[in-house]
This record gives structure tokens, C-alpha cells and sequence, in this order.
């Protein structure tokens, strides 16, 4: 993100104002952006990912859906592991979930939890059409009171081998202490967001909107909290929009 985004109004947009999904990415060369894309991600896509990704494009909030490439090293991270129970924290029209729900065996589950139905509603029907619905358990409300209920069934405790979170960041912080006692040892835990365009490594004076700096404080924080914690393997990936792959160890 380029520090002097100020306009000469003197208004601050948003960083993720822009709508456009194709270009939710931090290369800076939007020409190596298209060639990642056009060479291992879309002729790999599956056709059902296609369709998704492009309806959701469609939606005036189109710039909440996880792109291909990240959905893909979804799909890949699941199938490496051998996931077969997932959680999803934050669902939208459920391009990351249906990435995750494709990778899973056909015995698999993966609970998804988002405070809307509305967006997961404009994609069930293609879900539906994949054949892959028998594996998604959509929960609406909340995460933080949905990870409660699970975790008061004690035969949940370590019974989910992997997690995605893409919901609101503040929150990201109490979702990790949950989620690391739902996921079992050994499993994994991805975080959505890490770097906020960039302006993570922004200086504290730099030109930003009031919900920028907010939102980059929260993911410096969580940023900070994941490094430390002793529990965890950590990777930070510059993919999409940074996205942070933590590896239960204890």
C-alpha cells in the first residue's frame, strides 16, 4: 500500500475499498499476479470454483471472497494433512468453503460458522451442485458463542484437524485460544488477512482510515501473539492478503 494514499480531499479510503477480487493480492506486479493465475491456478480450478468465484464477483461486496490462489492452497494444505474435520470461522458466499468441502473425503465435515445466511445462500445452490453439501454444517451467529458450544461437548476437544478463519479481526485473537483447544495436535489453524495490505509495516503516522488502523492494530497484535506462542508452528505467507499457517504442537 502506497503510504501517500491521501486524495487531494484529504479523505483516506479504505484499503480493501477497491471491489475488484482480481486484484486482491500484495505483488506489487499485476503481470506475475495474472501469470500465477493463468499457470497453475485456473487451469486447475475446478469448474464448480469457477462458477462460485464468478457469481460472487457479481456481489457489490464481491472483495470478501477468497481468491483462487488462495483457494487453492486451501485445497492443498487439506489434502497434505489429511484433514477429514474442518471449521470454518466466517463464510461469506462460500468460495474458501467450498475449497475446503472438495478437499475433504467424502466422510468428511466441516462446520462453518457465519453471523449472516444471507451471502452462504447465494452459493449453497452451487455447493448443492458440486455434491459436496452432505459435508458442510452451516451455523448461523456469532463464532465466538458457536466455538463455546462446541467446546462444552468435551468429545470435540481435539476432534477438528484443520481451521479457517476469514471473519472480523479483532476477534481473531479469542478465536485462536478456542480453536487450538478444538484442533487437535498436530493440525492446522489459518488465518486470513495477516498483513492488511500491507499496512502492518506502515509507520504509526501514516496516512490511513480510522477502520484501517483499527483493523492493522488487531492484526499486528494477533501477528505478534502467534510468533510468541509456544504452542504453535508458525508460517506467514505473502498470498492474497497475507495469510498465516499456525501448526498445533502442543
Amino acid at each position: 500500500m502506497d503510504p501517500a494514499m491521501a486524495t487531494g480531499g484529504g479523505s483516506i479510503p479504505n484499503v480493501h475499498s477497491n471491489t475488484d477480487s482480481s486484484n486482491k493480492t500484495l505483488l506489487k506486479s499485476q503481470a506475475l499476479y495474472k501469470y500465477i493465475l493463468d499457470t497453475t491456478v485456473l487451469p486447475n480450478e475446478p469448474e464448480c470454483m469457477r462458477e462460485l468465484r464468478l457469481l460472487t464477483d457479481k456481489h457489490e461486496r464481491r472483495n470478501m471472497a477468497t481468491p483462487p490462489d488462495e483457494a487453492q492452497l486451501l485445497r492443498m494444505l487439506i489434502k497434505l494433512s489429511g484433514a477429514r474435520n474442518a471449521i470454518e470461522v466466517g463464510v461469506f458466499t462460500g468460495c474458501s468453503l467450498l475449497a475446503t468441502a472438495l478437499a475433504l473425503p467424502d466422510d468428511g465435515k466441516v462446520v462453518a460458522v457465519d453471523v449472516s445466511r444471507e451471502y452462504y445462500d447465494l452459493g449453497r445452490p452451487i455447493i448443492d451442485k458440486a455434491g459436496v453439501a452432505h459435508k458442510v454444517d452451516f451455523r448461523e451467529g456469532p463464532a465466538l458463542e458457536h466455538l463455546d458450544a462446541l467446546l462444552a461437548d468435551e468429545a470435540n476437544h481435539g476432534a477438528f484437524d484443520f481451521a479457517f478463519v476469514d471473519a472480523d479481526k479483532p476477534n481473531y485473537v479469542r478465536y485462536h485460544e478456542q480453536l487450538l483447544r478444538l484442533v487437535r495436535v498436530g493440525g492446522a489453524v489459518v488465518y486470513d488477512n495477516t498483513l492488511w495490505d500491507g499496512t502492518v509495516a506502515l509507520p504509526p503516522d501514516a496516512p490511513m482510515s480510522d477502520h484501517d488502523r483499527r483493523i492493522s492494530a488487531a492484526v499486528r497484535d494477533l501477528n505478534a501473539r502467534l510468533s510468541a506462542d509456544p504452542r504453535v508452528e508458525v508460517c506467514q505467507l505473502a498470498i492474497a492478503d497475507g495469510v498465516t499457517i499456525c501448526r498445533r504442537v502442543v
